[in-house]
């Protein structure tokens, strides 16, 4: 399950989702990102987030579709929340389901890292000092190059 939505999500229900009819696999990995309240130096009190409806979908799709060929894998499901988000409300979910937990692991990491370096998301900081749209990050480029 792929979902690009403004309102909130339900880890439990989300697991719920993975596990539903796949007696097969052994294992399932989760990550959830929040709104954290201080990133690049500045201390952040919300943030903002735009995307380009169809595209960015079309963008998650694919790296889940990469993830399915590198890994064996039963279910995968990616959450990215849009609109206005205060500090630690979720704003990520990636669970990946597989026969073992290496894979679901690596599944659930390689999706993240594409996920912040190639799903055309934008994301503008509402922070003491003002708004700011921010930049890409090393980190993430460096973490996704990893994979190739």
């Amino acid at each position: 399950m792929i979902s690009v939505q403004q309102h909130d999500f339900d880890v439990g229900r989300e697991y719920q989702r993975l596990i539903e009819k796949n007696a097969s696999d052994g294992a399932v990995v989760m990550f959830t990102g929040l709104v954290r309240d201080f990133n690049q130096g500045f201390n952040v009190k919300g943030l903002h987030i735009e995307h380009y409806e169809g595209m960015t979908e079309r963008a998650l799709e694919g790296i889940v579709n990469q993830a399915k060929e590198r890994w064996q894998l039963g279910n995968v499901s990616v959450i990215h929340r849009v609109g206005d988000l205060q500090v630690n409300e979720q704003i990520v979910f990636v669970g990946a389901s597989s026969p073992h937990r290496e894979q679901a692991f690596d599944a659930a990491q390689f999706i993240m890292d594409y996920l912040k370096t190639q799903a055309p998301f934008w994301k503008k900081e509402l922070t003491q000092s003002g708004e700011r749209w921010v930049d890409a990050n090393i980190k993430d480029t460096d973490a996704a190059n990893r994979w190739q």
